[in-house]
């Protein structure tokens, strides 16, 4: 379970939070001096996002954190349960085996130590493959094809290779780093990237500009089966996401939740919710996909209890009615 920095801030001087903040949250003790986010695999959307928001966070409490490479939302669920990491981000379907002991990190485990801190995105699934390969489509997929589903663990990981196997593909599952897998893809070693990642993901941006793709979309029937098997949702990728795509490509997508470890002060999470929650348009510039990082979509959650620091947000700024058996402790 051990995890690689790859960036840090420095301890700043100054508090720069918001007049609100500043007004009700001026007591700083047990918060630590320092935090981690665990994110996933670079090329991939949330160590993008999570080491955006992480450096935000930092610069605005004046405290020295960034984000870390992991294996995903899996093993965050994990790095956040025992306190290895502070914060972390899951989806909600690898959030829920988590929470049940099915996390394949640690079998038998129930990861209830994991709360909920702020809803992030929508998790596409997407698949691509190079123009040269033929693939455009689900059924286009040759038995025995080699597929990329990410990091072990991962959300891709963990559920596309089901969602493939229900649509009746024949596979080798092979696993790695968006960036990698991108590159395998390119020079052959693949013939699928099979995508769970926030849009635009950068390893496809990537491609787009050093040859040509096909980012395939399910079709109506298989859009219908996938959500009949699992915990997804309808989602349609526009066609501005990609330079590739011509019209919005049809999709499925799960939320993706920001996680808190449970025991950490309630006004320090209450800060870092603050800061990520209170302005849209820097968490924009961090990634796109943050344009559902709103406080109205705190009702995606109906999985994991909310940290009381981000409970205590939501109700205060966003009328949120959050049942009091869904925040941790009571």
């Amino acid at each position: 379970m051990t995890f690689t920095r790859i960036t840090a801030l420095a301890l700043t001087t100054a508090l720069t939070t918001t007049a609100v903040f500043a007004d009700a949250h001026m007591d700083r003790e047990g918060w630590p001096e320092n935090f981690t986010v665990g994110t996933a695999s670079q090329g991939g959307t949330y160590f993008a996002y999570g080491s955006g928001w992480a450096n935000l966070v930092a610069e605005e409490l004046g405290l020295s954190g960034g984000g870390e490479v992991t294996g995903g939302p899996m093993q965050n669920m994990a790095l956040v349960h025992t306190g290895e990491a502070q914060f972390g981000m899951t989806t909600m379907g690898p959030a829920a085996e988590s929470l049940q002991g099915t996390n394949p990190i640690a079998p038998g485990l129930p990861m209830t130590g994991a709360c909920a801190m702020f809803p992030m995105y929508q998790t596409p699934f997407s698949v691509t493959a190079l123009a040269s390969s033929g693939i455009a489509s689900i059924a286009d997929i040759p038995d025995g094809a080699r597929i990329g589903f990410g990091p072990a663990g991962s959300t891709s990981d963990t559920y596309f290779p089901r969602m493939m196997e229900e649509l009746g593909v024949d596979f080798e599952r092979r696993n790695g780093g968006w960036t990698d897998l991108g590159g395998q893809l390119q020079d052959g070693l693949l013939d699928v990237i099979a995508f769970a990642a926030g849009v635009p993901v950068p390893a496809v941006s990537q491609l787009e500009v050093q040859t040509d793709v096909n980012i395939i979309e399910f079709t109506e029937e298989e859009q219908a089966q996938i959500m009949a098997a699992f915990p997804v949702s309808a989602f349609d990728i526009a066609a501005n996401t990609y330079t590739t795509l011509e019209s919005d490509a049809r999709s499925v997508s799960m939320w993706n939740f920001a996680i808190a470890n449970c025991d950490l002060p309630a006004s320090f999470v209450y800060a870092v919710v603050d800061v990520v929650m209170s302005d849209n348009e820097r968490m924009m510039n961090i990634h796109r996909a943050a344009r559902t990082t709103l406080p109205e979509n705190w009702d995606k959650n109906t999985v994991m209890n909310w940290h009381p620091g981000a409970a205590q947000w939501f109700i205060e700024n966003a009328g949120a009615e959050i049942p009091a058996d869904m925040i941790y402790g009571n």
